[in-house]
């Protein structure tokens, strides 16, 4: 009698999410190193024109995730459906689309600089060194964008090592510079943005030297023109990435009203939420790496038109992605209080952040279901259902916060979020068998 998942299946997901976890973890260790090198000079207001300029970066970088999430769904796709041609034309034509919004951004450089800066309100000083900082990573936007692309495809091809090498090389070639800029030389903060953008066009050079040879493995036919320009894929890709775009705003939006309504409460409650937010991160550390496996693994199934293989997917992905997340809830219960009183010494703040660290410690196991679900559905590239649940998602959010924060305060506004999680993965959840319906059997 054959079981109906194979043995492999836990190796297989461990493959791909295993060194995506070890990818994740080598970037706050990056934040540490820039936090450190900064933090022995002098003036505090080093700490933050980093922190600002950094923070715009973030901003501006991630609303062009959509690249690497629509790359990873389509070289998913064509994996599963062993089309050596398709899975270069993905790239290629990825790529040229990277490239040519990371060039408008530098184009772009001033108006979004005046933008950016006058939105942050800074002071003088710290305005300062954050424009130091910008004008020198800001070139780095075309090997960014282009970065993103290569990461997504090769987790697509199911590369997940070579992707953990060109994460570990990107971050370990950036923290080097750091030290040699900063320390070495006393370029301050225009040295760490030097060191940023060096280091994006380092692990773009060894990006597109792993997918070379990648593409050389697989015996793929270099396409020709006429196909990349295809009007049909273009338009594809294009309605893929819009979709993407609106979905990451609609996040974006989630958490710059986080910080707006922590604002208005208080400075105590907006450092308490920082707190707090940092144990989301830490989560999203873990969680992204199933997410991921699933994106891969959901659209290979989806390329071999293969029922069983993606329930199969589905259904390991999940199960490892709820059991750290039951690990998660475990940590924070046990050692929120130590965390919260890791990382500030100030009692007012350790207080607040006291008092919402309940819902904290729910947050896994509410939030596991969007994770897992965002990944299956870029794999499969229905990213128009993406679109639409999370536009849904953040109106319920609107609502809850606008009700709960009034009467609750700072606990109503996490219980806001909270539910806000919980929305997204209901939605999307909901429309996930007519997802498996499409696949033969």
């Amino acid at each position: 009698m054959t079981t109906p998942f194979p043995v492999g299946r836990h190796r297989r997901v461990w493959r791909m999410a295993g060194p995506i976890i070890l990818a994740n973890l080598s970037t706050p260790l990056l934040g540490a190193v820039d936090t450190a090198v900064m933090g022995h000079l002098p003036d505090p207001a080093y700490l933050g024109g980093i922190a600002v300029g950094a923070l715009i970066f973030s901003y501006l970088y991630w609303g062009f995730g959509f690249l690497r999430m629509a790359t990873t769904g389509l070289a998913a796709q064509a994996h599963g459906a062993r089309d050596r041609a398709a899975q270069a034309e993905v790239f290629y034509r990825a790529a040229g689309l990277g490239a040519v919004i990371g060039l408008g951004l530098v184009a772009l450089q001033n108006p979004l600089a005046t933008a950016a800066f006058w939105l942050f309100d800074a002071s003088a000083a710290v305005e300062t060194l954050a424009r130091d900082y910008y004008a020198a990573r800001i070139w780095s936007a075309p090997a960014t964008l282009c970065n993103y692309v290569i990461f997504g495809w090769l987790l697509g091809a199911q590369k997940a090592r070579s992707a953990l090498a060109l994460q570990l090389a990107l971050n370990v070639s950036n923290i080097l510079l750091d030290l040699a800029f900063v320390i070495g030389l006393g370029w301050g903060a225009a040295g760490v943005g030097a060191a940023s953008a060096i280091a994006e066009f380092t692990a773009l050079a060894a990006g597109l030297w792993i997918v070379r040879h990648t593409l050389a493995d697989l015996k793929a036919p270099h396409p020709a023109l006429s196909r990349l320009c295809d009007g049909a894929a273009i338009r594809r890709l294009f309605a893929l990435n819009r979709d993407l775009f609106i979905r990451t705003a609609c996040l974006i939006s989630v958490f710059a009203l986080i910080t707006r309504a922590g604002a208005q409460m208080g400075d105590v409650i907006l450092a308490a939420n920082a707190v707090l937010l940092t144990f989301q991160s830490f989560l999203s550390f873990g969680l992204d790496g199933f997410a991921h496996a699933a994106e891969a693994l959901v659209g290979g199934a989806l390329g071999a038109r293969n029922r069983h293989s993606l329930r199969t997917m589905v259904i390991t992905t999940t199960q490892w992605a709820l059991g750290l997340a039951v690990l998660y809830t475990l940590v924070f219960a046990l050692a929120g209080p130590w965390i919260i009183a890791t990382l500030t010494n100030i009692v007012t703040v350790r207080v607040a952040a006291g008092q919402v660290l309940p819902w904290i410690i729910a947050s896994p196991l509410v939030s596991v279901w969007c994770f897992q679900l965002d990944g299956i559905f870029i794999g499969a590239t229905r990213t128009g259902v993406m679109r639409s649940a999370m536009i849904l998602s953040l109106a319920g959010f609107v609502i809850a916060l606008f009700v709960l924060q009034g009467r609750y305060g700072n606990p109503g506004l996490w219980a806001a979020f909270l539910l806000f999680q919980a929305l997204r993965g209901l939605t999307l959840g909901a429309r996930y068998p007519a997802l498996e319906r499409t696949v033969p059997q």
